[in-house]
């Protein structure tokens, strides 16, 4: 083989192993701390969501591997929504509009976090979503693993506003007909 064929073969594999990443990361969610999500927010608004997970929650663990590893639906978070990751049981304190919220039973068995708590009104289920509309007001919670058919109607359903029409998302969810098969 002469030199040039390998220099083409090497450029070619750099090449189609470059795409390879790229693709693969249209196809994660690009998770934020609430932080994050407010700093982004304060110059383009768009709706927030966020799960509240823990790190002992297999439903969490199963959600994260299922769900929102499925293309579609990372695509979704990450186009529609400003995604967020919250650890229900972090120990650093969160700055949410101007308010702090703390951990205040550090060290403690399964140690809340009030931001948690707030997020989620004192009902700790968890793997949980909440979603903030584009005033970044918290319109709801949602408890329970949710297979990536089923959270891509959730997901409609808060992304094109159908709440507002259509308070019930158990109807939506059995009459919605989606990308996802199964």
């Amino acid at each position: 083989m002469r030199l040039y064929q390998i220099a083409l073969i090497l450029v070619f594999v750099l090449i189609a192993g470059k795409s390879g990443v790229n693709a693969s990361d249209h196809t994660k969610v690009n998770w934020l701390t609430i932080e994050e999500a407010q700093e982004k927010f304060n110059e383009e608004p768009r709706k927030i969501f966020v799960d509240v997970y823990t790190d002992w929650c297999g439903w969490c663990r199963r959600m994260e591997s299922e769900t929102f590893s499925h293309p579609q639906i990372a695509e979704m978070l990450n186009t529609h929504f400003y995604p967020v990751k919250l650890n229900a049981e972090q120990e650093e304190p969160i700055v949410f509009q101007g308010v702090t919220y703390e951990n205040e039973n550090i060290g403690q068995r399964r140690a809340t976090h009030n931001f948690a708590i707030a997020l989620l009104q004192g009902q700790m289920s968890y793997p949980s979503v909440a979603f903030f509309n584009e005033e970044m007001q918290l319109v709801t919670a949602i408890p329970g693993f949710r297979p990536p058919k089923n959270m891509e109607a959730v997901l409609t359903f808060f992304k094109d506003d159908v709440f507002k029409e259509n308070p019930n998302l158990q109807d939506f969810i059995e009459s919605f007909e989606g990308r996802i098969a199964e």
